[in-house]
C-alpha cells in the first residue's frame, strides 16, 4: 500500500531528527573522548613520568649521600640519608598512578627501597667499625640501588606503554565514530535529495500541471464561450426556415400522388431536413447546456441501464458489452445527462471497434484532483479493445466540430466533457494504438452524512 505524502514526510522529517541526533550525539562523544584524552596527557598520566624521575632522582642522592657518609663518618650525612630516605619512602606511599601495572610497580618499588635502606644500614655498620673498603662499599651501593633504579625505569616503560594503548584505543573509537558521523551525514543528505524529489514530484509538479491545465481551460472555456455565443445565434437563425421548410414539404407531399417521382423527392428533403434538426439541436445544447436536475445515484444502476440500453445495437455487430465493478458508488448528478455521455461513449467505442470486439464498463473509486481540490472520486470507465486514437486526432479531440466522422457533427465529446464539467467532474482517456481506449468519467463521491442529510430531506418532504 502507498503511504500518502503527509506519511512519507513525517517518515522522512522523523528519519531525518533520528539521524541529526546521531550526528550531535557522536560528536559530543567524540569531543569528550579528544578532551579526556588531553587531559590524560597533560595531567594525570605525567604523574608516572614524574614518579619515575623522581625516583631516579632520589636515589641517586642517597647513593651520594652513603657515599659521603661511608667516606667522612659523618653522622649527620646518615642522618640526612636516613631522613631523605625516609621521606621518599613516605612520598611513594601517597602516589596513585592511572594504570593497574602502574598501581602494582609502586609497593614492589617501596619494597625495595626498604631492602635498598637496610643494605644502607649493614654498609654503615661496617663503616662504623672500621672494616669498611671503598671499593667494596661502592660495589654494595650499586647493587642496591641498581634494582631500585631499575624499577623506576620499568614505571616509565609502563607508562609508555600504557600511554600507547590509550592513544591505540582512542584512535579506534575517534575512528569508528568518524565512520558513524559520515555515514549520517551521507544518509542526511540522500533523505534530502529524497525530500526535495518527494516535494518535487508530489507538489511543486502537480502545482505547475494543475497550472498549465487550469490556463488551457480557462484559454479553451472563453474559446467555447465566444464559439457558444455565435453557435446559439447561427442555430437559430436555420431553424425558424427549416421549420417552414419541413412545413412546406409536409404539403408537398399530400399533393403529388403516391407513385410520384417528387414523392421520393420529397422524402429525401424530410430525411436531410431531420438530419440538420439533429445538427441544430446538438448546437444549441452545446452553446446552451441544460442545468443538470442533480439527485442521489446508484453508478451501478447507471451503466446496468446504459448497458440494457445498447446491448441489442451491439449484438448487430458482434461486440460484447460487460460489466466490471466490485463495489457499487453513489454519486450526484442528472441521471439523464450522465446517461447521455456513457452512452455517446459506447457508440464512440462501438465505431471504434467496428466488428468483433469487448467493451467494458468498469466503476472503481480514487482519490484523485478534481474542481481543484483532492478528492474521493467514483470513476466510470468505458473500455474497448478498438483501433485507438492517433497522436494527432489526440491533439483536437475535445475541439467543437472537429469530427473524423463522414456523417458527424464534432459536437459528441465536446458536450460530454461539458455535462461532466457541469457535475464537477472530469471527462479523461487514455488510448493506445492497436489496444484500445479508455474513457472515464470521474465524478464526486458522495459521502455518508449527505446520503443521511438527502434521505431525511426526503422523509420531512413525503
Amino acid at each position: 500500500m502507498k503511504l500518502s505524502l503527509r506519511s512519507r514526510l513525517a517518515a522522512m522529517v522523523l528519519a531525518i531528527l533520528l539521524l541529526a541526533a546521531l550526528i550531535v550525539g557522536s560528536s559530543a562523544i567524540t569531543w569528550r573522548q579528544v578532551q579526556s584524552l588531553r587531559r590524560h596527557f597533560s595531567g594525570v598520566r605525567i604523574e608516572s613520568f614524574r614518579i619515575a624521575d623522581y625516583l631516579q632522582a632520589n636515589v641517586l642522592d642517597l647513593n651520594a649521600t652513603l657515599l659521603q657518609f661511608v667516606i667522612g663518618h659523618d653522622q649527620k650525612d646518615w642522618q640526612k640519608f636516613s631522613l631523605n630516605a625516609e621521606t621518599l619512602d613516605r612520598w611513594l606511599g601517597q602516589q596513585d598512578p592511572g594504570t593497574p601495572r602502574e598501581r602494582e610497580d609502586l609497593p614492589r618499588i617501596r619494597s625495595t627501597l626498604s631492602a635498598y635502606r637496610s643494605e644502607a644500614g649493614a654498609i654503615a655498620a661496617g663503616s662504623g667499625t672500621g672494616q669498611a673498603d671503598v671499593l667494596a662499599v661502592l660495589t654494595k651501593i650499586e647493587r642496591a640501588s641498581k634494582q631500585l633504579l631499575s624499577l623506576g625505569y620499568d614505571l616509565a616503560s609502563a607508562h609508555r606503554t600504557a600511554a600507547a594503548e590509550l592513544v591505540d584505543t582512542s584512535q579506534k573509537s575517534l575512528t569508528l565514530l568518524q565512520q558513524v558521523i559520515f555515514t549520517a551525514l551521507v544518509l542526511l543528505m540522500i533523505l534530502g535529495a529524497w525530500a526535495i524529489t518527494i516535494i518535487y514530484r508530489e507538489m511543486i509538479a502537480p502545482m505547475r500541471l494543475k497550472l498549465v491545465e487550469s490556463r488551457l481551460t480557462i484559454e479553451r472555456q472563453e474559446k467555447l464561450a465566444s464559439l457558444g455565443v455565435l453557435a446559439a445565434g447561427v442555430a437559430h437563425e436555420i431553424r425558424n426556415p427549416l421549420t417552414a421548410i419541413k412545413a412546406r414539404v409536409f404539403t408537398l407531399k399530400k399533393a403529388v400522388g403516391e407513385q410520384s417521382t417528387a414523392l421520393k423527392d420529397a422524402s429525401v428533403i424530410e430525411r436531410e431536413i431531420g438530419r440538420l434538426e439533429r445538427i441544430v439541436r446538438d448546437v444549441l445544447l452545446f452553446a446552451r447546456p441544460a442545468e443538470p436536475k442533480r439527485q442521489l445515484i446508484s453508478a451501478m444502476v447507471l451503466l446496468r441501464e446504459v448497458a440494457e440500453l445498447m446491448h441489442g445495437q451491439l449484438e448487430k455487430s458482434s461486440i460484447t458489452l460487460s460489466i466490471a465493478a466490485s463495489v457499487d458508488a453513489t454519486i450526484r448528478g442528472d441521471p439523464d445527462q450522465l446517461k447521455q455521455v456513457l452512452l455517446n461513449l459506447v457508440r464512440n467505442a462501438a465505431e471504434s471497434i467496428g466488428e468483433r470486439g469487448q467493451i467494458t464498463l468498469c466503476l472503481r473509486t480514487e482519490h484523485t484532483s478534481l474542481d481543484g481540490r483532492l478528492l474521493d472520486a467514483a470513476i466510470l470507465d468505458v473500455v474497448d479493445t478498438g483501433k485507438g486514437i492517433p497522436h494527432e486526432v489526440q491533439k483536437r479531440l475535445f475541439d467543437p466540430f472537429y469530427t473524423t466522422k463522414a456523417a458527424g457533427t464534432g459536437l459528441g465529446l465536446p458536450i460530454a466533457a461539458r455535462i461532466v464539467e457541469q457535475h464537477k467532474g472530469a471527462l479523461r482517456y487514455k488510448t493506445e494504438m492497436g489496444r484500445g481506449t479508455t474513457f472515464g468519467i470521474a465524478l464526486p463521491l458522495v459521502a455518508f452524512n449527505e446520503k443521511l442529510n438527502d434521505l431525511r430531506g426526503n422523509s420531512q418532504t413525503s
